[in-house]
Formats: structure tokens, sequence, C-alpha cells
């Protein structure tokens, strides 16, 4: 016994030699977490999105973000580059285009592009023909690394994320872990073709949304659980201030259904293991270096927030069940319903607005 008690020992100091010796290029910063909020009151679970109906279920795995054309055509974006385009009634999915990224938001502009955020390829644009054309992969001379998610302003204006100019989707953990604001929100100006740096320091720069005045953008913080507004017209142009903080799961997408109402998604409940080890940058780093399966994982909690601009709870949905459609990363409403993305499910889903 003493000799086997000796072994796992040895054992032991090796992996934590291992752990603390191997390389790796992410240098977690301390900060403190905030007790995540108990699921009670605005966010008392509730059966909502149990409602929701799944399509798609075979054709590819992360439709990521869901758009609807003008003709109420559906488009769905998957792992392996695809954008399939299906009917109105969700059926019949046929390939639009394939951007040889990963897509991931899109929103059509005024002239029926579909605008596309490819995680690996940059900014991009597929006309109604299916013919794709790459506007940008860098803003101040800092190339793209984690190109998110767009919205439209009604001037054409495009503005977007890029999640992370140091990290990469497959390295998504890293950039939440590492916790340094690598993220920032662009513009890009159709006329110019120019592309600039709205706001940088974000904390995995996420989902965007235009409100229907035009004056701010929202912005998720997918790792410090914040929306941002940033003015980007008037007296307070160019400046932000965050109008939901300590949010009670993790944040992904953000939509406006122009009317007042911004649709958060909600890919993941809070991990205690994270928000305990916040202040402590040894103790993650070496968290990164375990292998993924070892690594804190999304779990199936369908979740999404209704807020108005000021961050206020106008609804709340969710569905708990092991069964549920999750994790969801994008909302868009279109026509009365609810269209939700998912990263990793195989398939996307409808529900009607509540």
């Amino acid at each position: 016994m003493r000799r086997i008690g000796k072994i796992i020992l040895v054992i032991v100091i090796l992996l934590v030699l291992y752990l603390m010796l191997w390389p790796v290029a992410v240098e977690p910063l301390a900060w403190e977490a905030p007790l995540a909020p108990a699921l009670e009151g605005e966010f008392a679970p509730n059966n909502y999105l149990a409602q929701a109906d799944v399509f798609g279920k075979e054709d590819g795995i992360g439709p990521e973000d869901i758009d609807v054309d003008s003709e109420g055509r559906i488009y769905a974006p998957y792992e392996d580059g695809r954008v399939l385009r299906y009917d109105s009634s969700g059926e019949n999915g046929e390939l639009f285009v394939n951007t040889g990224g990963r897509p991931l938001g899109m929103e059509f502009d005024g002239n029926g592009n579909l605008i596309i955020c490819d995680a690996k390829e940059g900014l991009l644009s597929v006309s109604p023909e299916g013919e794709l054309t790459v506007l940008a992969t860098e803003a101040g001379g800092v190339p793209f690394k984690f190109t998110d998610d767009v919205d439209i302003a009604e001037n054409g204006t495009i503005y977007f994320t890029d999640a992370s100019h140091k990290f990469g989707i497959e390295d998504y953990r890293s950039e939440i872990l590492e916790h340094r604001g690598n993220g920032r929100l662009l513009v890009y100006n159709p006329v110019t073709g120019e592309t600039s740096v709205v706001k940088e320091g974000l904390y995995f720069a996420n989902g965007v949304a235009v409100s229907p005045d035009q004056t701010f953008v929202l912005v998720n913080e997918t790792s410090s659980y914040t929306v941002q507004k940033v003015w980007i017209s008037g007296e307070k142009t160019g400046t932000s201030e965050i109008i939901a903080e300590n949010l009670p799961r993790i944040p992904d997408g953000i939509s406006s259904d122009g009317k007042g109402t911004f649709w958060i998604a909600f890919p993941s409940t809070r991990k205690d293991i994270l928000d305990n080890l916040s202040q402590k940058p040894f103790m993650r780093k070496l968290i990164i270096r375990l292998p993924e399966s070892m690594q804190p994982a999304p779990e199936h909690y369908g979740f999404v927030l209704g807020i108005d601009g000021n961050g206020n709870i106008l609804h709340n949905l969710q569905d708990p069940s092991p069964e549920s459609f999750s994790p969801i990363t994008s909302v868009e409403e279109h026509e009365g319903m609810l269209y939700l993305g998912s990263l990793t499910y195989n398939g996307f889903a409808r529900v009607a607005v509540p």
C-alpha cells in the first residue's frame, strides 16, 4: 500500500509540473466576478421555450444565427461553412453559399445582400444570387481573429464585432478564461469601404444590435456577463455605459425587434468554478491546460431574455429540460416568430413571440 501511495504521489507531482510548465499563450487577468443572481422573480424558471419547433435536424451542426429574407425564406449557417436556405416552413433546405470558413452572425442589408460575420474569413457579403465578396479582414492595422456578430443601420452602415483579436473560435475558452478585453466593436462604411474601431477593450465582444432610433448600439460582453450601450449619434456619440450587468447566464447574441425590445440569447449557465476563480489567474491558467473534456462546458438549458434600451427586463423565456433546444446562441424576431440559433445543436428552432 505504501508503494502504491508513492506512485500516486509521483503521478500527482508530474501532473502538477505538466500543468504549470506547459507553454501556453494565455495570460489570465484577475477580476472580481459578481455572485450570480438566483433564478427567481424576473428570472423565475418557466417552460415557454418548450413550445419551440425544431427544423433542419439532419442538415448539419451549429446554425449559430438565423435570418429571414424579404420573401420569408430562412437562412442558417453551419460549422462546415455552408449557409443553407429553407422555405418559409423551414423545409427544403438548399445550399445558398459556402464561405469556406465558419459563418456566425448574419443580417440582410437594404439591397438584399446577406452580410456574414465569418469567424475565420472576416466580414463577408453574399449577393441574392450567391456571389461571395470579402468586405473586411482587419481594422486599425489589427487583423480580425474571431469575427462574430453583425447588425446594419438604416443608412447601410454595418456594425459588427471581433470577439477577440487574439484567439480564434477554436480557442474561445481561452478568451473567456484570460479575461483581458481582447474584443472590439467595429464599423464598416459601405460607401468608402473603410473599417474602423468604435470601441475596444470588450470582454468577448459578441452580439450586436442597432437601436430603432439609430442613436446607439448594444453589445454583449460574454465573459463579463454585461451589455454595453455605445452611442453612435447625438451629443453622446463615442461614449458608452453598461446597461445590464451580472446577468444570470452567459450572454451570446442580441437583436432588435425594431420596436424597442432587444432579444438576448443565453447559451450556458454561469460556472461557479470560473466565477470563484476570477481573482486567481494562476488557477485559471491551469484550467486552460486541462484537456477540453475536463474543462467547464455548456449545459442544456434554454434561456432568452427581452430587455429595453435601458436594460429593463421585458420578457423571460426558458426551458430547463435536458431535451430543450439549447445552447441558444441567437434570437431573431420576424413576423411574430422568434428564430433560435445554436452553435452546436443539429438544427434551428422557431417559437411564437410572447
